[in-house]
């Protein structure tokens, strides 16, 4: 088997990583590079047979256009509803790529690779690592995944009860050079939203990604604690309607702590495309607040907002500061409205006066600790580095099992 990184082998995001026999060629992941300095991948030249995608994170699949359409693109089920949701909220038509779904630990095949989709503990719902076999050959790729949010029994599981005989592990690195310890699992993050919230004496406003369900999970487990309401946009209630498919769990639209914030442009949204939404904009009115109602009683509501949200941050300054629980990567801060509109003006209430700017977030990444467990379990003969910045320190974390690529560089097994 022919093993080329295409992108990834030192850089975080971007991921691209072909595996071949001599008759098949696959994909794991095409995504959009996070860093303008990324190499450019022409994709037209790749010509797989199928391309396995991870999980919903543009940075593994953001670059599936770009394939001939009669590619195969094999994904989650939820996954794929969740990338379809941001396509419909942006106005952009869906994927043309033809699709087929897997499900948990059910290997299907392309090709000459029988292929096994495990479910891993990661910030997106519904994210992968894969069990590849081929000529005699197994490969473990790990995907983005963690041990520490509302699913670390998956990782536990993986731990106890690991595949066998790995020739070899892909395994991502994003975090090597960071650390989590300020806020060290999901709960810890619940935590600190309980404490932000039960306190304030004016709105909050947490800015967070709609698609990290564990964050809102916490949000709303806060508001319960506190005696608080959370307050979600439209597009974030329709993910978590595709979400219910799954866990019936998931604080949906009809809960007693929920409510429903009507932007116009994604009401429209749901206007335009009634066969797509069905009933969905009826119930969701039931638990509507307005925009008045939210200024009549700010202390009573939590808003699950965005980068975007700061024109509604702002409305509400005044002699009791608005909390700003800001729950996602810092770097994000450091970025233009040109990368992330709004970044500046979320940037800039850190030194507010009027704004209680708090930072809580834990990573939806492994931490060296849980990396060099996972890689223990496995005990794959190679272990190649991908989705790192860092991918020469692994050696010395890792040991002489190690085996560094660079991005086009051949390794035959």
């Amino acid at each position: 088997m022919k093993i080329i990184i295409h992108r990834g082998s030192h850089e975080i995001g971007g991921t691209c990583i072909q595996l071949a026999t001599v008759n098949t060629t696959i994909l794991l992941d095409l995504g959009l590079p996070l860093s303008p300095q990324s190499k450019e991948l022409d994709v037209g030249t790749l010509k797989p047979d199928a391309v396995l995608i991870s999980h919903s994170h543009q940075d593994h699949y953001g670059l599936i256009d770009q394939l001939d359409n009669g590619v195969p693109i094999h994904i989650g089920k939820l996954a794929k509803s969740l990338i379809d949701v941001t396509r419909i909220f942006l106005g952009n038509a869906l994927h043309a790529n033809t699709f087929s779904t897997y499900s948990s630990w059910q290997p299907f095949t392309v090709g000459d690779f029988t292929i096994t989709p495990y479910l891993m503990d990661h910030s997106a719902v519904d994210a992968f690592g894969f069990l590849i076999e081929a000529e005699g050959k197994k490969i473990y790729y790990s995907g983005d995944f963690r041990a520490t949010g509302r699913k670390h029994q998956l990782f536990d599981y993986m731990v106890k009860k690991p595949p066998r005989d790995i020739d070899l592990l892909f395994l991502e690195g994003t975090m090597l050079q960071r650390n989590s310890d300020a806020f060290p699992k999901e709960e810890s993050v619940e935590v600190n939203i309980l404490e932000t919230v039960r306190r304030q004496k004016n709105i909050s406003f947490i800015i967070s990604s709609s698609q990290n369900i564990d964050r809102i999970v916490s949000a709303y487990r806060a508001c319960k604690q506190a005696g608080k309401l959370l307050v979600i946009d439209i597009y974030t209630a329709w993910i978590l309607e595709q979400v219910r498919h799954v866990s019936t769990s998931i604080p949906a639209i009809d809960r007693d702590e929920v409510r429903v914030y009507a932007d116009y442009g994604f009401d429209k949204r749901l206007k335009e495309q009634p066969d797509y939404f069905g009933d969905f904009r009826r119930r969701l009115y039931r638990h509507r607040v307005k925009w008045h109602e939210l200024l009549a009683s700010p202390a009573d509501y939590l808003y699950f907002g965005r980068m975007s949200s700061f024109r509604k941050i702002q409305a509400f300054r005044g002699d009791n500061p608005v909390n700003v629980i800001y729950s996602q990567w810092e770097g994000y801060l450091k970025g233009t409205n040109k990368d992330y509109f709004g970044a500046e003006q979320i940037a800039a209430m850190r030194h507010d006066p009027q704004v209680n700017f708090v930072h809580a977030h834990t990573s939806g990444h492994a931490t060296v600790e849980h990396l060099k467990l996972f890689a223990a379990a496995l005990q794959a003969k190679r272990l190649v580095p991908v989705h790192t910045a860092f991918g020469d320190s692994y050696k010395d974390l890792f040991g002489d099992s190690v085996v560094v690529l660079r991005d086009g560089e051949m390794l035959e097994i």
